[in-house]
């Protein structure tokens, strides 16, 4: 994971258009409920792997991809072990559905879109 600020680690998430209106919906401070059928909700450690998915998934899927970047606590991301989904630089957070409003709690300053695809 990427420490930048002193207490905080940066995480990306690549996202469609309908998960990001949520996001913009919340003033870009919190993740939306997952659905039913989304018991995890995935952050991931790097960017170049947030693009991928984003351009090659997202895009096919609902016309455009995003990118997004935010911080969170360090501390509070402890709970949660980094999983290799993938090769070396394929890395996430399997973050349960029930705990993402924790998981918002923990967010420090907001969410911003970094790249956009279409």
């Amino acid at each position: 994971m990427t420490t930048q600020r002193t207490g905080t680690t940066t995480l990306w998430r690549p996202t469609g258009p309908e998960e990001l209106a949520l996001v913009a919906a919340s003033g870009w401070r919190a993740w939306p409920p997952r659905l039913p059928e989304q018991p995890i909700f995935y952050p991931v450690l790097n960017e170049d792997y947030a693009i991928r998915i984003a351009r090659d998934w997202n895009v096919p899927a609902s016309g455009a991809g995003y990118v997004t970047r935010f911080e969170v606590e360090t501390e509070f991301l402890e709970r949660y072990p980094v999983r290799r989904a993938g090769g070396e630089t394929i890395l996430e957070l399997w973050v349960p559905a029930e705990e993402l409003d924790e998981f918002n709690r923990h967010l420090v300053g907001g969410i911003q879109v970094v790249r956009e695809y279409r």
